[in-house]
């Protein structure tokens, strides 16, 4: 028999907790009852048990300090915390003691027995590893979860394989499928930029995994699952008859996760089924369907099951990427923060408020926008800083966190170029190049803005010159040529306006310097390009 302490200062609890569960049913045995932490831990010293049920906080010994001692006594001891949602610190201590998991007040005779088998199993497996038969027959059945997690982990990246088969899931993966619906799924776990640790999220990452379980009918669906990181995937098999209790019951098992997400703060889940199919070799598209509709929460909301999606928005074809380019190129030319923040700000807001945006269009807007900045950069570390992207974004939980994620990488990546440069060559012409940027449309000269730095004119000159290869009066055109190109594509305003706009009093001076820039008079480009 597995031994068993039950510990909690509440008698009534004890008594709870004992009638809850069929013991014997069990091959558990309740081996003693304390009502404080020094009585737990006596009881453990001298019972030596194999399961510990406790509640976090009692008087004395505190539920904590009793945990940690008698972890370090009986190191092996399965411990299950029982907690009040207003103690969720004191919870997430304790997994990191080493607790095996953890149950809400008011205790469920469901949930308490599933832990209980869990940990029983857990025990039986240790005391078994003498016999080399039981060894052999565990290493088999981790052998073929492998390779089913191996399965989902195809499926969930996409990679080229053979189109899978009834016969395929039985010879290869040990799963077999019947004859009825198969269908992708997907489960994420978000929690912003405050990750959890390790061992808080392997608890919840397993909550996830025994809810999905624990809701599905046992005998009506096969389940084939793998969970890496913040998300659990995998794929349902069920008749078609029981499709409607199907998607009740995944429905269901995120509701049971979203009650007790408070106990870990900040953390949402959601779940996303894909298109059902009646051939196992549809489950790649069926999966990449799971894939693109988890990822509505970050316009819908987290929290919810995704099963359907509206056809594309119109932000394919928008200019969005084209103004934060035009927004990243001066910004960056200065290496302004400021101005890099305000073109992402600029970039959610334009993105935002196309109608019906769906949350893939999001994400691939926001990684797009990162490789237009790497590349504008010149990013030698350029894989590293999109994978870190990707992996942030993918925590996330609403499109405003997405962008949150690119303002303060770009920001923080330029911020830290401009102190690598702020030195005495490069700063004056840095801050010179934001002068002429920010004053183009006036009647500048160079003596003006040399004093604005606080050089003298010839040493600006030839220091200007040798940082940006050429001139000051040259870099001065092309700013300007550049500014009119623009008004010209994307305004109605007169030529003479334009002119006066980008810091010309002369029509015809300001129409030679654009042609001989442009190669074209300003009303045939806008012509062309406009």
């Amino acid at each position: 028999m597995v031994k068993v302490i039950i510990a909690d200062d509440e008698v009534r609890i004890c008594q709870l907790i004992q009638a809850l569960v069929d013991w014997d049913g069990l091959g558990l045995e309740i081996a003693g009852v304390a009502h404080n932490g020094f009585e737990a831990i006596e009881l453990v010293n001298s019972l030596r048990p194999d399961i510990l049920i406790t509640d976090i906080r009692m008087p004395g010994c505190s539920g904590l300090e009793m945990i940690e001692r008698v972890k370090k006594e009986l190191p092996e001891l399965e411990i299950i915390v029982i907690s009040g949602y207003a103690h969720f610190e004191y919870a997430q201590q304790a997994l990191r003691f080493g607790v095996g998991d953890y149950l809400l007040k008011p205790v469920s005779r469901v949930e308490l027995t599933a832990t209980l088998e869990k940990l029983r199993a857990r025990v039986c497996e240790r005391r078994e590893t003498r016999s080399g038969q039981e060894q052999l027959r565990r290493r088999s059945e981790k052998d073929v979860q492998m390779l089913q997690a191996g399965l989902v982990r195809s499926l969930v990246d996409q990679e080229e394989s053979e189109p899978l088969t009834a016969a395929a899931l039985a010879e290869t993966y040990r799963f077999d499928a019947r004859p009825g619906i198969f269908q992708a799924f997907q489960i994420r776990m978000d929690c912003g930029q405050e990750k959890p640790g390790d061992s808080q999220i392997a608890v919840l990452m397993g909550k996830v995994r025994e809810g999905l379980e624990l809701a599905l009918p046992a005998d009506g669906c096969g389940l084939v699952l793998d969970v890496r990181d913040f998300l659990c995937a995998g794929f349902l098999n069920y008749e078609e008859k029981y499709q409607d209790e199907i998607r009740r019951a995944v429905k269901l098992s995120v509701n049971q996760l979203e009650l007790q997400k408070n106990l870990f703060r900040p953390v949402s889940f959601s779940v996303a089924l894909g298109r059902p199919c009646t051939d196992p070799g549809e489950l790649g598209e069926s999966m990449r369907d799971a894939s693109v509709l988890i990822r509505e929460r970050l316009v819908r909301g987290t929290g919810r099951l995704f099963e359907r999606m509206g056809p594309p928005s119109k932000l394919a074809g928008s200019s969005v990427l084209e103004h934060y380019l035009r927004a990243v190129e001066q910004a960056v030319e200065v290496l302004g923060v400021q101005q890099l923040g305000e073109a992402v700000d600029q970039l959610e807001r334009e993105v935002m408020s196309v109608q019906d945006v769906r949350g893939c269009e999001v994400l691939e807007t926001v990684y797009s926008a990162a490789e237009v900045f790497a590349a504008r950069m010149q990013m030698a570390e350029r894989a590293g800083y999109l994978e870190e992207l990707h992996e942030r974004c993918e925590r996330c939980g609403s499109a405003r966190e997405v962008f949150a994620c690119l303002r303060e990488m770009q920001c923080g990546y330029v911020e830290r170029l401009a102190k690598q440069q702020e030195n005495e060559s490069v700063r004056p012409i840095r801050l010179a190049k934001q002068y002429i940027q920010e004053h183009y449309s006036e009647p500048i000269t160079q003596e003006e803005v040399s004093g604005k730095v606080g050089l003298s004119p010839t040493y600006f000159s030839a220091l200007f010159k040798k940082t940006e290869g050429e001139g000051f009066a040259r870099y001065l055109i092309n700013v300007r040529m550049e500014q009119a190109k623009i008004l010209l594509r994307e305004s109605n305003l007169p030529v003479a306006e334009i002119c006066r706009r980008v810091g010309y009093n002369d029509l015809k001076h300001f129409t030679h310097t654009f042609e001989k820039a442009a190669g074209v008079k300003p009303g045939v480009y806008r012509k062309l390009y406009g």
